[in-house]
């Protein structure tokens, strides 16, 4: 599948007749809501885990040395904390624009403050897109990221926000933070 999924994106329907429609953040869109919304909530999905498996080509580096951002993989057990977002329909042409390096949007269950769940979107970028980095070592993430700089700022800022952002949820996410962990050394040892 090509990187660039915006017309993918924009002729999926189902939430078109709706006023508003929860989106479900778990990475940037958790501390960098640069779209309109009606409500803001902590939440969760489950069956799907935090991976910085996605390249980033377009925000957090380039075609020439890509970023790592995260994405959702299948994991039956795994709970997937974040941010979910109230939103009108008018605010996935932006979000589209925004998630279009290989980011499809996807419907899923999201459960809002253990209270209520309704039915939303999250954007996931699969493996079968072309700029899925894939698995790799918390360390050499760490290294890849530490280099990568893009448009929208340095990689490891993209990181240390995300891990950040969790930490106020009150979530211990292993992946996220062993990757800060190894990042922070990196940094430590160039001074």
């Amino acid at each position: 599948m090509s990187v660039n999924t915006i017309a993918i994106n924009q002729s999926m329907k189902q939430f078109d007749s709706h006023a508003s429609v929860w989106l479900f953040g778990y990475g940037s869109i958790i501390f960098k809501a640069d779209f309109p919304y009606l409500e803001r909530r902590a939440a969760y999905i489950t069956g799907w885990a935090r991976r910085f498996w996605q390249g980033s080509h377009d925000h957090r580096g380039t075609p020439q040395a890509p970023g790592r951002v995260v994405t959702l993989t299948p994991q039956a057990d795994a709970i997937c904390a974040g941010m979910a977002y109230l939103v009108t329909p008018e605010v996935f042409a932006h979000l589209d624009h925004r998630e279009k390096n290989g980011y499809l949007r996807l419907v899923t269950t999201i459960h809002l403050d253990h209270d209520a769940t309704v039915e939303g979107l999250i954007y996931i970028a699969a493996e079968d897109n072309a700029a899925f980095a894939g698995p790799a070592s918390e360390q050499a993430i760490a290294r890849q990221i530490a280099l990568a700089e893009g448009p929208s700022g340095r990689n490891s800022d993209y990181l240390l926000m995300l891990a950040q952002a969790l930490r106020e949820l009150g979530t211990d996410d292993a992946h996220v933070f062993e990757i800060e962990r190894h990042l922070l050394a990196l940094q430590q040892a160039d001074g």
